[in-house]
């Protein structure tokens, strides 16, 4: 005889044979408010911390353009200490006493220095002299280039008519004195400049590894301490290689101008050789003010077109030759950077430090990319500086 309750218990529990009901679906949990509020906090924190990285480089760039007369000698000078550091560790190997091996370095700089202004200044004399003679031979072959010189006259013109009927740009009245008093300051300032970076090299060549063994003891386990000694031996030895070879091939070139000078009979092929020295030192904006040096100075010697441009040619020939195959060449292992970060990095320094800040541009994104790689929250930055 069936059992009416156990029956009823089974419909009950939807387990008849006869029953299509479903089981009720059990509810999404809804999320406790504590387990949201990690998640957030994190989010903030980083955030923060995010915007205020921000902040903080803003700031730094902003002391950096400020305090160019103090900060750009202590730059100049530690590029100039990872140049000199091999020879010092050479002197150091030979047992030679450090201060004494200091001294020599500079002398030895002082030196090359002095003996390049020496070469150059007589030339370089000859050709200011006769610039007054020869300036008016060289506005009758430009001819060419007065229309447009006019137009872009006339487009200043009316903008400065412009500033002066709103008030946005002040009228500035130029003093007789004022041209010779601006070249005294700017002497001032460069012999001022050269004496601090003169004195922070000494310093820097005595101290040797004084700061960077601090670092190490200030660091809080092994790995980290490995990883200081390890960026820092990357940056002395790739950047001095890089500014040994860039030297060399710009005595390369320098040499190549000066007798591409002598062949087209342009004069002082010494002079030449120097300038395309020194100009190649600045990525773009260099060569290319020598293009237009070479040019003007075609333009003063020779009488017929070509003759006048093929003391550019020659120039932009070799350094096509020294910058697009030889030197990539040879700092392909150890440097590969982004191009296209290497000429904003070169219009950037140039607008912030002018021509000094152009010649360090390089060595400083190559130093950038050496502490990305080598610390791995940074890994992603020196992925992209990368070329």
């Amino acid at each position: 005889m069936p059992n009416p309750g156990k029956k009823k218990q089974l419909g009950a529990i939807g387990a008849g044979p006869g029953d299509t009901r479903r089981p009720p679906q059990a509810r999404p949990a809804t999320p406790d408010a504590s387990d949201l509020v990690p998640e957030t906090a994190e989010r903030l924190l980083f955030g923060l911390l995010l915007v205020g990285s921000g902040l903080f480089l803003l700031a730094l760039l902003a002391a950096c353009y400020i305090a160019a007369v103090i900060v750009l000698p202590v730059a100049l000078a530690f590029v100039l200490m990872l140049v000199l550091r091999p020879a010092l560790r050479i002197s150091e190997r030979w047992h030679v006493p450090r201060i004494v091996a200091a001294l020599v370095l500079l002398a030895l700089l002082f030196a090359v220095a002095a003996g390049l202004a020496s070469v150059v200044a007589a030339p370089a004399a000859d050709w200011a002299k006769n610039l007054p003679a020869v300036l008016p031979r060289l506005q009758q072959r430009l001819r060419f280039l007065g229309e447009p010189i006019g137009i872009v006259q006339k487009v200043l013109s009316q903008a400065q008519h412009l500033g002066r009927s709103t008030g946005a740009i002040p009228v500035v009245t130029v003093e007789g004195n004022s041209v010779p008093t601006h070249l005294l300051g700017l002497v001032g300032t460069f012999l001022g400049g050269l004496l601090e970076t003169v004195v922070i090299l000494f310093f820097l060549l005595m101290a040797g590894d004084t700061f960077l063994r601090r670092l190490v003891e200030i660091l809080p386990d092994f790995r980290n301490k490995r990883q200081a000694v390890e960026i820092s031996q990357q940056i002395e030895s790739d950047i001095s290689v890089y500014l040994m070879t860039i030297t060399l091939m710009n005595a390369g070139v320098g040499i190549l101008s000066g007798l591409a000078a002598w062949l087209c009979q342009l004069g002082d092929p010494i002079l030449w050789g120097t300038l395309a020295f020194l100009l190649n030192f600045v990525p773009v904006l260099g060569p290319t003010t020598g293009v237009v040096i070479f040019f003007v100075a075609g333009l003063l010697s020779f009488n017929t077109l070509w003759q006048a441009a093929l003391p550019a040619a020659l120039y932009l020939g070799i350094h096509i030759v020294e910058g697009e195959s030889l030197t990539p060449w040879l700092l392909a292992r150890r440097f590969t950077l982004n191009p296209v970060l290497v000429i904003v990095s070169l219009v950037f320094w140039y607008w912030m430090w002018g021509v000094p800040g152009a010649v360090l541009s390089t060595p400083m994104l190559a130093t950038l990319k050496i502490v990305c790689d080598r610390i791995q929250p940074l890994a992603a930055l020196g992925h992209f500086i990368e070329g």
